[in-house]
This record gives C-alpha cells, sequence and structure tokens, in this order.
C-alpha cells in the first residue's frame, strides 16, 4: 500500500562553482519561474559567458531578460522569442547566440503539458503537445548539433524529458507519449553526434514546484503527487537545474545518451 512520506525541508541554495566558465548557453521556454527560468540562473552562477534564453512569451521574457542582465550583467544575457514550432523561429534564437561565439551548451526545456482523457483527446490537442515537446525539441538538437559540427565544437546538448514518460498517470498520454520520445530522441540522437564528440543527454523529473503548476493543478492533485515523493515535497526548480548543469558541464563527459531521473518517487 502507498503511504504519504513527511515532507521534508528543502535543502540550502547551492551556490555556483564555474562548472560552465567560459560557454555559451541556449535555453528555450526560460521565461517566468520554472525549470527553464532556474536553469538560466544556474548557468550564469557557474561562469557561462553568456545565455541566450528564449519564450513564446514575450513580456515574461522581457522581465526574465531584464531581472538577469541587472544581476549578471546584460553583456551576458540576450533573449529572443522563439516557437519551437516553427524552424525559422528555431534558426533565428542560435543565430542570437553567433554574438558571443555560437552555443557551446543547448538545454531544450520547452514543453506543453495539459489533461485530457484519450477517449476526448482532440487531434489538435495531441498534434500540439506532440509537436512543441517532441517535434520542437527534435528540431533545437539539430540546429545545435549543426553548429556544432560547422565550428568544429564538441558540444553539449540537454533535454528535458519527465518521469510520466515511464509512469502511470491518468489524463496524460498526449504528455507521456512525447517526454517517452523525448527520451528516445536523444539516445538516436547521441548516437548520431557521438562521432563529433557531441553529447546529448536528458533529466527526466517527477514534480518541480513552480506558481505556473499551481495555478493549472488542484491543491488536491498537488498533495497527491508530493504524497508520492520519498521527501514528501516537490523538487525546486533549482535542484532540476542542478542536474541540468552536471550533465551540461564536463563532470558527465562519458556520458551520452542517458535520461537521468531526477526525482524521489517510490515504488
Amino acid at each position: 500500500m502507498t503511504t504519504h512520506r513527511p515532507e521534508q525541508p528543502t535543502p540550502d541554495y547551492v551556490p555556483g562553482h564555474g562548472l560552465l566558465a567560459g560557454k555559451v548557453v541556449v535555453v528555450t521556454a526560460a521565461a517566468g519561474a520554472g525549470i527553464g527560468a532556474a536553469a538560466a540562473r544556474k548557468v550564469l552562477e557557474e561562469g557561462c559567458k553568456a545565455v541566450v534564453i528564449s519564450d513564446t512569451h514575450e513580456r515574461r521574457l522581457a522581465e526574465s531578460h531584464e531581472a538577469l542582465a541587472a544581476e549578471f550583467g546584460a553583456e551576458r544575457v540576450a533573449s529572443i522569442v522563439c516557437n519551437v514550432t516553427k524552424e525559422s523561429d528555431v534558426v533565428a534564437l542560435y543565430d542570437a547566440a553567433e554574438q558571443f561565439g555560437g552555443v557551446d551548451v543547448a538545454i531544450n526545456n520547452a514543453g506543453l503539458g495539459g489533461t485530457n482523457d484519450i477517449l476526448e483527446m482532440p487531434d489538435e490537442t495531441w498534434n500540439l503537445v506532440l509537436d512543441i515537446t517532441l517535434t520542437g525539441t527534435m528540431r533545437c538538437i539539430r540546429e545545435a548539433g549543426k553548429r556544432f559540427v560547422a565550428a568544429g565544437k564538441k558540444g553539449v546538448i540537454v533535454n528535458n524529458s519527465s518521469v510520466i514518460g515511464w509512469r502511470f498517470q491518468d489524463g496524460q498520454s498526449h504528455y507521456a507519449a512525447a517526454k517517452a520520445g523525448v527520451k528516445a530522441l536523444t539516445r538516436g540522437a547521441a548516437a548520431d553526434l557521438a562521432q563529433y564528440g557531441i553529447r546529448v543527454n536528458a533529466v527526466s523529473p517527477s514534480l518541480a514546484m513552480h506558481p505556473f503548476l499551481e495555478k493549472v493543478t488542484s491543491p488536491e492533485l498537488l498533495a497527491e503527487l508530493k504524497g508520492k515523493e520519498a521527501f514528501g515535497r516537490a523538487a525546486a526548480p533549482w535542484e532540476i537545474a542542478n542536474v541540468m548543469v552536471f550533465l551540461a558541464s564536463d563532470y558527465s563527459s562519458y556520458l551520452t545518451g542517458e535520461v537521468i531521473s531526477a526525482s524521489s518517487q517510490h515504488a
């Protein structure tokens, strides 16, 4: 029988250690307060030369840009509106990194969820979730890979998947299929790009708490999901970003095609 675990405190924030010194990093879906925003902040704390952040929400993106530029220096931050379902937007995103000498690390965080019973799933909903979450990730891998190969860089790609791609959850067939696809895509792309010294890995979070999730999820469901975690709590977005930084850094130099489960869920 599944039991709810007592909620453990969130650990102290981990400061940067220079793991990405001199790197140029591109992060998709980086506006707001979720995993992408946490990743953008972490790569700056880890000493990256510059970060290029993107999102589809222009106002939130501008606010995120302003906040990061004020804290870390305007010369280290760029932003561009990018819809990963549009190839031209993805190309423009990576063009924006050229002002800093070109991308070294690509963090593919863009995704779309939602709750829909499979019996009532419109094609349009299914197609949109797959296009953003899976095909959008492919577009970003493809463009980053082309840039790495052209520049002769041993670049790194980090994708954001989800434990839902492995596990059972009501109303999540579209999102689960997309995130399972991201895992398979990660392995396939890693195989294709290994000959160039390019690494491709993914992080697979369970529950990371941020304001948007609280708006679209009922308190009852959040409590249930937290109760399934061994620590009795959701991850803070920065805890997931730390795993992304590890995968982006030289500490994971022998990892490619791997999916790391950033989860405390118990069976």
